[in-house]
């Protein structure tokens, strides 16, 4: 039997940030057999901001710091960028597998197509909603899918997408991870005033489709006192500062800046229940909503409109209502006000949802079980495992249900 590594290659815009996109990788450290290189842009635009490249000095895996072109060119801006130096690489890896954490139509897939030899190919998809791409990129989508060796999807209508586009192979579930040190509950300080109006907070880009003004209509429509507390930027902040004073909801409407994960940590530990009340437009389903697990981390339940992934996402730990029904949103603001044991019974159920299916141990399991799936035939050494975690049939066992076609 040969000792080689499993070797691959991880491609993903969103590492150019460790808390957001690297931390997942860490569990590999220290696991024989396994070889993994991750690409991150050197600098990645994204809402209008520049982020700049953390240094590449993470455990688990090595982080390769590249410079792309085209980094917010043409119509789809996010996924025309190229990596010059992504030949080079993949030459001196030699990978079995090549990971991208990147779109089917995004120029880089493409390129990862060319470069990938003899290595199986493994796509990691969010997106939702069935679209009609323009030329090239159409084109573009089928041929990646096409030469996919395994798909793991972010939900069940991502999937839906990436078979009416072609695409036939095995697929597994995969969430986004926690980070546990940061997104966790804190001791038991002083008794809450019994008295104290029920808080409850948003944390995200500020902007219509999330459905905040849902809140402040159902506050407006409530018999209780209900305090709504923001966290985050965006375009439609005037608009809900508007509203919130047509209502006369002024005083009970409290608006932050962002913060880094450990100000959001503690800005989420103050609310009784966060909010994430997605509007499903022709442009807009909620593909998982990472806030959700933040805050079930915490210890702070959710109450979640039924958009997209978010009842899933949810699940036992929190409330899902039906899109933009204030009415019923106002009920349960009620209801919650007088029924604490309802909500330390939703903030238990929630954090253990994200022990169970949240963690970075249970994902990088899910990335696991599709690099294996795609190397199958193309690697004869031993294969990897998490150690005490089993890898196999983590995407489909730990909450998730299980998708399509088998391995």
């Amino acid at each position: 039997m040969s000792d080689q590594k499993l070797r691959v290659v991880s491609i993903a815009h969103t590492g150019v940030v460790r808390a957001f996109g690297r931390l997942r990788y860490q569990p590999f450290a220290g696991i024989d057999h396994l070889d993994v290189h991750l690409v991150v842009p050197q600098r990645w635009k994204q809402f209008g901001r520049e982020l700049v490249a953390d240094p590449p000095d993470d455990p688990g895996v090595t982080t390769h710091v590249l410079p792309i072109i085209f980094p917010s060119a043409g119509p789809l801006s996010w996924y025309m960028h190229l990596y010059p130096g992504l030949g080079r690489l993949i030459r001196e890896v030699k990978p079995h597998v090549i990971h991208l954490w990147e779109e089917p139509w995004g120029l880089v897939a493409l390129q990862a197509c060319f470069l990938k030899g003899y290595a199986g190919l493994v796509l990691e998809v969010d997106q939702n909603i069935l679209k009609r791409l323009p030329p090239p990129f159409q084109s573009i989508r089928r041929h990646v899918l096409g030469r996919t060796d395994h798909l793991l999807s972010r939900n069940q209508d991502a999937t839906r997408v990436a078979e009416t586009c072609g695409y036939r192979g095995p697929v597994s579930l995969i969430g986004y991870g926690v980070d546990s040190h940061v997104f966790k509950p804190v001791a038991e300080g002083p008794a809450r005033d019994p008295q104290a109006p029920l808080t409850i907070g948003y944390v995200g880009r500020i902007i219509e489709e999330k459905g905040v003004q849902d809140a402040l209509d159902a506050m407006a429509r409530s018999r209780v006192p209900v305090h709504l507390k923001l966290m985050g930027e965006g375009p439609y902040e005037e608009a809900l500062r508007q509203q919130a004073s047509a209502l006369g909801l002024s005083d009970r409407l409290t608006v932050q800046t962002w913060d880094k994960p450990e100000g959001v940590a503690a800005f989420i530990r103050t609310l009784d229940a966060l909010l994430l009340l997605t509007h499903t437009t022709p442009k807009v389903k909620e593909q998982f909503g990472r806030v959700i697990i933040e805050a079930q981390g915490c210890g702070v339940p959710v109450i979640g409109a039924a958009s997209g992934a978010i009842p899933d996402v949810i699940g036992p730990g929190g409330w899902v209502v039906p899109e933009r029904d204030c009415q019923a949103l106002a009920a349960l603001f009620e209801r919650l006000a007088g029924d604490p044991e309802e909500r330390r019974q939703k903030a238990l159920d929630g954090i253990e949802n994200v022990h169970r299916r949240f963690t970075y141990e249970a994902v990088a399991g899910q990335l696991l079980d599709g690099w294996i799936s795609a190397a199958r035939g193309r690697y004869d050494g031993p294969l990897p495992s998490m150690g005490h975690q089993s890898h196999v049939g983590l995407a489909a066992g730990q909450g998730f249900e299980a998708e399509t076609a088998p391995v």
